[in-house]
């Protein structure tokens, strides 16, 4: 007596599948989480929860990110370009003491207690600049929606 299997080349051919469609899947998951992170980052922390616009020079340097590189899938979300504060704001830190001199005329203008005041250079003693975690703390606040989307992708895999 023999026993036969219907369906065994089909089911052969989905599992050999699975691997490409899981890389689709995640890939599509990743950019779609990375964008959002990064719309949480400019619209929610960069817009008046951890700090004010000023510029926007900051906001508007916020990107996601996300690569494969040698079957490695990697999303990140971060400043990108010239925005020298944009780690110190993050992670706080101590800015040394240093010369301010004028760019654009031959003196400083400022001014202190409601007065303006002029002058040739002015000798900043540094500062300590606490931490603002416009980054991490998105990325903390999403941490549960991201770990559940991701889990979700399996199952959409296999159901595909």
């Amino acid at each position: 007596m023999f026993a036969t299997l219907d369906g065994v080349e089909a089911l052969d051919a989905r599992l050999a599948a699975l691997p490409a469609d899981l890389q689709a899947l995640l890939e599509d998951k990743s950019r779609n989480l990375a964008d959002r992170l990064a719309t949480k980052v400019r619209d929610e922390k960069l817009s008046g929860g951890v700090l004010q616009t000023r510029s926007g020079a900051l906001k508007a340097s916020i990107v996601a990110n996300v690569t494969i590189e040698g079957g490695l899938l990697k999303a990140s979300v971060g400043s990108v370009g010239d925005v020298k504060y944009a780690a110190i704001q993050e992670f706080g830190g101590r800015t040394p003491a240093h010369e301010i001199l004028p760019n654009k005329g031959s003196v400083l203008a400022f001014f202190v207690g409601g007065a303006q005041h002029f002058a040739r250079r002015v000798e900043h003693p540094g500062s300590t600049l606490p931490a603002r975690a416009y980054l991490s703390s998105s990325l903390d606040e999403m941490r549960d929606e991201i770990v559940a989307e991701f889990g979700s992708v399996a199952n959409q895999a296999w159901e595909a």
